[in-house]
């Protein structure tokens, strides 16, 4: 994987050759979601760090809740039943512990109060999902200093650093002039509805 580090004013743009492929949402929806080579699940709330080893399977009867470490396996859908994510086939399951806000808010109430073994299926709205659709982050820089030269692609996805707060954001090119780039730091699937089918394999506590 080609990597250039670009300065522009307080960003340092991190130039990812993506390689991955790229699931298309439903009808009606102008974004594409491409993968940035992280290897994380569309569930993960970007930035978190990795999530903790495997846990045991716990007992039949228990019920999921704050506080507990849990083992999941799901299947991830758009609204009309287009399946863009799962880990059903996988031999290890997610695991997160419930309350630290490494998965998505809804992903999170979703297993909260569901029995070991038991499946659901549920609908999470975009606001507890990857939130609505923000048109602020939208950006348009002007090509000088260091960028002027660089080579952009519409559509590919970046990486870039703030250099102030340490933050990271993942943007996709939306147009390219000889003067300025526009970005777009939503992320692929804000503002969209999704749909998991989630079952609990275990359940540990401390």
């Amino acid at each position: 994987m080609k990597k250039t580090l670009i300065f522009l004013g307080s960003l340092v743009v991190a130039i990812l050759a993506i390689s991955a492929g790229c699931v298309s949402p439903p009808a009606g929806h102008g974004t594409t979601v491409t993968s940035n080579g992280s290897g994380n699940s569309p569930v993960f709330v970007p930035s978190v760090p990795a999530l903790i080893p495997g846990t045991a399977a716990g007992s039949p009867g228990s019920i999921a809740a704050q506080g507990d470490t849990v083992s999941v396996y799901y299947t991830a859908m758009f609204v009309n039943g287009t399946v863009f994510d799962s880990n059903m086939d996988n031999p290890a399951p997610l695991v997160f512990t419930l309350g630290n806000s490494s998965v998505l808010p809804g992903f999170e109430e979703a297993v909260t109060g569901m029995g070991v073994n038991q499946t659901k299926t549920v609908t999470v709205p975009a606001a507890k999902a990857y939130g609505e659709y923000n048109a602020s982050l939208v950006r348009t820089v002007n090509r000088t200093g260091p960028i002027a030269n660089t080579t952009f692609t519409v559509g590919e996805v970046y990486t870039i650093r703030d250099r102030t707060t340490g933050s990271y954001s993942i943007v996709r090119i939306l147009n390219i002039t000889p003067a300025t780039v526009t970005w777009d730091a939503n992320s692929p699937l804000a503002g969209l509805d999704l749909r998991f089918t989630i079952r609990l394999a275990g359940i540990s506590r401390p």
